[in-house]
């Protein structure tokens, strides 16, 4: 049975009084609130007694009213009776006295919101501001009102600041304000190859973000719709690169953001319909926060799937935050645990450098090359009496960008004279000159293509409603190799929050992800080699720190794996500390480089 706002709004002003003495903490659903009783008066024409939950609802008269005590264990209080007016007509009565057994059977259990598994308040902060908006995705639509005047409940995270009277007179009416920063410090415990120019080092990055969502209902009576808007400050960089990694960043945050002290990221509406059945989205936006993603990932630090599976990433058609394009996307749910949702992005050349979108704030897209259209399909099942919720995805991805990656494509009769890729500052290329055959070649066409998956596994009895248990996850993205340096990659891991009884809202997570390089990738790459591209160890070149090959590789790239290990501490309200671990097999996807061991820390402050 599910419970509009409306029939909330009618209730009351029918003269349905909720009792003053309730306590807050019932209302939430908190097991220890079940202690107190909760009655209101109602007309005579309803059931006698009515059974909700295992509780007992007991009609007493009174004065020509009829109230109604909730029982627990035998007990129950009497608040002041509230009289009312008589209704218009007996129909009227029934349906008023039903609509407020319905509001009870809600408070006393049942799923608040009809298609949102959100508490009022998120318990435990796990991912920096935006994060929660991609939650949005894996939420199942419970059986609700379709009715339902306004869209998804906008993030609330718990905060280190909760307690500020202009914060809670703005969510009242529907604006939300959210600030916080995200830090993540790494260092190589081993040695790098000795004679690359490489060193063992330690570096940190970071991110501040302002975040603003608003419910136009809520502000304005528009039903549905909200708005979403997020920006970022980014500094630091990532420390992978000082032994030669450049697949999979030990720091996830840094990068994008424009060495700016603000960089616009996300710029959006979205409209709801019936209760949830549909959702539209336009504006400026991340391909990659709706599609191939899930809010698990970024419990760990490194960038081989935080925010995405690496791979989808490879070039920049696919949109990976803090960079966004023009966009529009539809997600309809034609059942409660499935959905299906197609976005039509427009990608812009140099979405990621400063010289075109520095700031985000560039809107006028003269860099528009082409169309993404993603689309992805969805199945979030409930197992057992614990529910234990799973969510399934399978997606495509087809553009239809110019892309001039660095791949070999043997030259021919037709692409002779436009197949050669400058290499810049190569000194030692031994009369080839600097140009690579068949790696100039233009692209028209290009996809990409996932299987992602998690389940839980064992439930706790944690406030973390998104990660109350352990999950197991697998990922596996595939990419189109002629324009693609990633050919392959696959993922899998656990996270587990709440096995602590002591500590419910830690977290603890191990993961472990493989890496191929493109076939094309290979190649272009023994070609350099095979005609001296490649200088020798040791040399001038090496020693001031270049890799000469394409990607920025030292040798030539086949696969590379990291594993890492994170247990997140929360350590108060609204503060995370997370020490971290990782180790490289391969950096880089390069034989040539030495693995490599790292430790570090990420953590998260949610200010209000």
């Amino acid at each position: 049975m599910s419970v509009s706002f409306s029939a909330l709004y009618r209730c009351f002003t029918a003269t349905f009084c909720f009792c003053a003495t309730a306590s807050p903490l019932w209302a939430a659903g908190e097991p220890a609130a079940y202690e107190h009783a909760l009655s209101y008066s109602a007309p005579k024409g309803v059931s006698p007694v009515m059974k909700v939950a295992g509780k007992t609802i007991q009609p007493e008269t009174k004065a020509g009213q009829m109230e109604y005590l909730f029982k627990k264990g035998g007990q129950h209080t009497s608040p002041p009776l509230h009289t009312a007016p008589p209704l218009a007509s007996a129909q009227a009565q029934r349906e008023t006295a039903e609509h407020t057994a319905q509001i009870f059977m809600r408070h006393m259990g049942m799923k608040t919101q009809p298609y949102s598994n959100y508490p009022k308040e998120e318990f435990g902060v796990f991912g920096e501001n935006g994060k929660e908006l991609l939650e949005r995705v894996n939420i199942p639509l419970h059986e609700g009102d379709p009715e339902s005047k306004s869209g998804p409940p906008l993030p609330h995270p718990e905060a280190l600041l909760p307690q500020m009277k202009w914060n809670h007179w703005l969510r009242d009416r529907g604006v939300a304000i959210m600030v916080d920063t995200t830090n993540e410090f790494a260092g190589a415990i081993t040695s790098p190859t000795k004679g690359l120019g490489l060193k063992q080092g330690s570096s940190n990055a970071g991110q501040y973000s302002f975040e603003n969502d608003i419910d136009w209902y809520k502000l304005a009576g528009i039903r549905g719709f909200e708005t979403h808007i997020i920006g970022v400050g980014r500094y630091g960089i990532s420390a992978s690169k000082m032994f030669g990694d450049n697949t999979n960043p030990s720091q996830e945050i840094y990068g994008g953001g424009g060495n700016v002290v603000f960089h616009l990221v996300h710029f959006y509406g979205e409209e709801t319909l019936w209760g949830g059945r549909l959702n539209i989205a336009m504006g400026r936006m991340s391909s990659n926060t709706d599609f191939a993603n899930s809010p698990l990932y970024c419990n760990f630090m490194n960038n081989a799937f935080c925010g995405n599976p690496k791979a989808v990433t490879d070039n920049y058609v696919r949109s990976s935050y803090p960079g966004t394009n023009w966009a529009a996307r539809i997600r309809a749910r034609p059942t409660n645990s499935t959905y299906i949702q197609v976005g039509v992005y427009f990608p812009e050349r140099g979405i990621y450098g400063v010289q075109e979108n520095r700031t985000g704030f560039k809107f006028n897209g003269a860099m528009i090359s082409g169309v993404l259209t993603p689309i992805e399909f969805g199945w979030e099942p409930e197992f057992g009496k614990a529910h234990l919720s799973g969510h399934y995805k399978v997606g495509f991805a087809p553009d239809t960008s110019d892309h001039y990656l660095g791949v070999y494509n043997p030259p021919n009769r037709r692409n002779a004279g436009q197949t050669m890729m400058r290499i810049p500052n190569c000194p030692t290329c031994n009369g080839v000159g600097d140009a690579v055959p068949g790696t100039g070649i233009r692209r028209n066409f290009n996809w990409g293509m996932w299987f992602l998956a998690d389940q839980m596994i064992i439930r706790h009895p944690t406030k973390d409603t998104v990660e109350g248990g352990l999950i197991a996850f697998f990922d596996a993205y595939w990419n189109k190799p002629d324009v693609a340096m990633r050919g392959k990659l696959y993922a899998f891991g656990l996270v587990d929050t709440g096995f602590w009884r002591a500590r419910p809202l830690d977290t603890v997570g191990v993961s472990f992800s493989y890496t191929g390089s493109s076939h094309s990738t290979r190649a272009a790459q023994r070609f350099q080699v095979e005609h001296g591209m490649a200088p020798a160890a040791g040399s001038p070149y090496y020693s001031s720190g270049g890799a000469p090959l394409m990607w920025g590789s030292y040798g030539v790239q086949r696969w590379g794996s990291t594993l890492e290990a994170t247990y997140r501490i929360h350590v108060m309200r609204g503060v995370t500390f997370a020490p971290d671990f990782q180790y490289y097999f391969n950096p880089g996807m390069q034989r040539v480089l030495k693995d490599a061991a790292m430790l570090g820390f990420k953590s998260h402050v949610q200010f209000f």
